[in-house]
């Protein structure tokens, strides 16, 4: 029996550092790391040691056979991947590895005194950065976040169906309460306090602050009401605090997402799932209510390419096509999308559609009269948003010409977007701020990580090695001494954070929110019902009791 890595693969490279026999690729070493969409476990090499599944934070690696259903299919598409592969080297003995587990090269804490480091963003970026330096160096961290609760996109990114995937979080979740971590969450950079203060009061300072824009369409009727970013959309059914309860209308039959990236695959699953399936899950109350009383019947996928260059990952396309109760068909409109699907080999991602309905559709018909169905349009792109008020139909042209797609609500998913950090230099073009292996330019001791470093582009896992980067390039610094001295000591920044903010929540406030949100959620069978404003996240942190009416 083999070990097989399934879609909720994060990539970190966890399982990899414990494998005794290199089975698991490609390693952080290996030029494929960080361009595949998973990692793949040899079953030639596999000797079923288990070490791996144990490892995984986010529980994907399983045995071979007690894999069912739709997830059978991943014992194929981890030994597919080694088919042309040239066999890596394998030794006797325990622990063997033929590469060493990724990280950069540190100092002992004797080559310089104890610093202070300020991590700001509380998402994976910034908790991995905050991980490597207290597990190799003495550093104090001092956790920062505008919100009022840890976890940035792990807790509102991660659609609320992929519960595997949010316990990345529980591993993050650990260093909240260490003894060298002080966390003042509700706390902005640029609102509260100004970046020369945090710097001035730490020896350094990590920016993990995501992209927290979204990509424009830049076309016409974009700005009509109903036409929404797919970040507000999956913010809205994560209970962000910043997106009202009634920002989706779910009115219209028809919604055409424009994109085919994962983010376009997540939030067309979940608007044709069936609401009762993701009652058991953390979806907010506001978004679980309006599901359940949709009229959605339809999302029309727009792809401006073709179906072997989809933004998708096979992964995500595996779990929409065994979407219980969802058909699934492909808009047959131009010849190339059915030829390029009929060529795909088993490892493009284009053969997962090999077997799917093709169709003609008749765009000026309603949806269908039952049922639910996903539609691809590859090789389409939008060119103008209708409407006299709100939205009411999409205009797009493709190989055939142009055609309306009447909808009520159109959603954007085609990338996001850095936004410019007060106190520190922007790179318009990239969205990203300047820097050198992390370190900012012209900005001694300010270091960046995730993607205001890198761009929009890596899952979870790929900030692990991002942060290994940027830390070691701030221990180096600190070794070499440049690294300028604080004016100001760690409580005097904590004095100075509650004066500007008297509604921070800490490390207890967290542990209060976390109860909170369990218990109200074990009466219902869910993992947790989040509370979804700031009023209701910090009184619960400071121990008010706070019902949120059903």
């Amino acid at each position: 029996m083999t070990y097989a890595i399934t879609q909720t693969c994060c990539s970190d490279a966890t399982c990899v550092s414990v494998c005794p026999v290199n089975c698991i690729h490609p390693t952080p070493q290996e030029r494929a790391f960080g361009s595949t969409e998973m990692l793949y476990v040899d079953p030639k090499t596999c000797i079923d040691c288990g070490a791996c599944a144990d490892a995984c934070p986010v529980d994907a690696i399983f045995p071979v056979d007690s894999l069912f259903g739709a997830q059978k299919e991943y014992a194929e598409i981890n030994a597919a991947y080694f088919d042309d592969a040239e066999p890596e080297p394998v030794e006797d003995g325990p622990n063997f590895h033929t590469w060493s587990e990724p990280t950069f090269e540190r100092s002992l804490p004797s080559d310089f005194a104890p610093i202070r480091v300020a991590v700001v963003g509380t998402g994976p970026a910034g908790m991995y950065a905050a991980e490597d330096l207290l597990l190799h160096t003495n550093a104090e961290v001092t956790l920062v976040d505008r919100l009022p609760v840890a976890g940035g996109l792990v807790r509102y990114g991660v659609a609320p169906d992929h519960p595997a995937t949010k316990k990345v979080g529980d591993t993050f979740a650990r260093f909240h309460t260490h003894p060298r971590v002080r966390m003042h969450l509700g706390l902005e950079v640029g609102r509260d306090i100004t970046a020369e203060e945090l710097s001035a009061h730490h020896d350094a300072v990590i920016y993990a602050v995501g992209a927290s824009a979204d990509r424009r369409l830049g076309i016409p009727g974009e700005g009509l009401a109903g036409s929404i970013s797919a970040t507000a959309f999956v913010s809205w059914y994560n209970a962000h605090p910043e997106v009202a309860p009634d920002a989706i209308d779910l009115s219209t039959e028809r919604v055409v997402v424009v994109g085919n990236g994962n983010v376009a695959l997540d939030v067309a699953r979940i608007l044709v799932s069936d609401p009762e399936t993701l009652a058991g899950t953390d979806i907010a109350d506001h978004a679980l209510a309006a599901l359940r009383a949709s009229k959605v019947r339809e999302v029309v996928l727009l792809g401006r390419r073709g179906p072997e260059d989809a933004a998708y990952t096979r992964p995500e396309l595996l779990a929409l096509k065994h979407l219980a109760g969802v058909q699934l068909v492909v808009d047959d409109h131009d010849p190339r999308i059915g030829a390029a699907i009929d060529a795909a080999g088993p490892k493009d991602k284009a053969a997962v559609l090999q077997g799917v309905t093709r169709a003609r559709s008749n765009w000026s018909a309603e949806p269908p009269e039952s049922g639910r169905r996903i539609v691809f349009r590859f090789h389409s792109t939008p060119v103008e948003v209708l409407g006299a008020g709100p939205v009411s139909a999409v205009r797009v042209t493709g190989a055939a010409g142009e055609v309306e797609l009447p909808t009520g609500l159109l959603l954007r998913a085609i990338g996001y977007r850095g936004a410019p950090v007060a106190g520190l230099p922007f790179d318009e073009a990239t969205g990203t701020v300047p820097h050198e292996r992390g370190r900012v330019t012209g900005r001694p001791g300010t270091y960046v990580v995730g993607w205001i470093k890198r761009g929009p582009s890596g899952g979870i896992g790929a900030n692990r090695t991002c942060a290994a980067e940027t830390v070691g390039t701030l221990l180096a610094d600190a070794v070499a001494g440049s690294l300028p001295a604080p004016t100001g000591a760690s409580n005097a920044f904590r004095r100075l954070a509650r004066r500007r903010n008297r509604r921070l929540v800490d490390a207890r406030g967290l542990a209060a929110i976390n109860r909170a949100e369990v218990a109200r959620g074990r009466s219902d069978g869910r993992p947790r019902v989040k509370l979804a404003t700031v009023r209701q996240l910090v009184s619960t942190a400071r121990g008010n009791r706070w019902r949120v009416p059903r």
